[in-house]
């Protein structure tokens, strides 16, 4: 099992930590975002990392991983990065998103997904984005799972929040066909696009189609992508907000409610 990092966003929502580095680089609780999921995934067993870099590549190193960039990381999005580590996707592979960090059982649940698609859901993502946001509707999207415990729906802007069975969180796995199938729909879908056709996402190019828009694409052509349930145990640094409040909570002891910082760190 390997493991790619999707780590080219510039971050201008967390400037001025961003005026400097890389998102993936700001630090939080003493160490910066790709440090904690390094090490995170080198501690679950898994030590061939990919990370895809972009905005201030050159600030990125970490000799234990391979370094890949994404050329054109400020006129695409989350699958153009991903696709820049195509010939990374391999028998195995879990993707994540590089301005997010996780505790070690939420990782071990996903790798020991035996579905060729599988996608972290947290269902207690709304006590969680209520910290974050003062309307958790204005970042939240559609989520649906169905009784199997494969999703039907993700990544589609909502107006009740009952049409929320969960969040994606930015962490997934494809595996044996479905890295094969992934691939070919890629490059079917990239092949449509030079007809001006973005079956991913109409509404924008297809260099700027979002993971959503792949994976609810997937699901459309009749995928079966696993919802791995958690509560919590995870945190996404976007915003400023998001850091200020992480760092309050963390300095009043209040951040273990919904993450659990290591004790080395304490």
């Amino acid at each position: 099992m390997n493991a790619i990092i999707l780590a080219a966003g510039k971050g201008e929502r967390l400037r001025p930590l961003t005026n400097d580095k890389p998102k993936c680089l700001v630090e939080l609780f003493g160490k910066s975002l790709l440090e904690w999921q390094i090490e995170t995934f080198q501690n679950s067993g898994i030590t061939d990392i990919t990370v895809v870099s972009g905005y201030k590549s050159d600030l990125i190193n970490f000799p234990e991983t391979n370094i890949l960039k994404n050329e054109k990381y400020n006129t695409t999005n989350m699958v153009e990065t991903l696709f820049c580590a195509k010939d990374k996707l391999l028998t195995s592979t879990v993707v994540s998103y590089g301005d997010i960090i996780f505790e070690p059982n939420v990782l071990k649940k996903i790798v020991e997904s035996k579905e060729n698609f599988s996608s972290v859901i947290d269902k207690k993502w709304l006590n969680y984005w209520k910290i974050r946001f003062d309307n958790p509707l204005d970042d939240a999207e559609s989520l649906e799972i169905n009784h199997d415990g494969f999703l039907t729906s993700i990544g589609q802007k909502v107006s009740k929040i009952d049409e929320i069975q969960g969040q994606y969180i930015g962490l997934m796995k494809f595996q044996n066909e479905g890295i094969t199938f992934l691939k070919s729909f890629y490059d079917e879908a990239k092949k449509k696009s030079k007809s001006g056709i973005n079956i991913l996402n109409p509404k924008v190019k297809f260099e700027n189609s979002y993971m959503t828009d792949l994976l609810n694409s997937l699901i459309i052509a009749g995928c079966k992508l696993k919802a791995i349930e958690i509560e919590n145990g995870w945190l996404e640094l976007d915003s400023i907000q998001d850091y200020k409040i992480y760092e309050e909570m963390y300095s009043n002891n209040t951040i273990q409610k919904i993450f659990s910082v290591p004790k080395s760190v304490n």
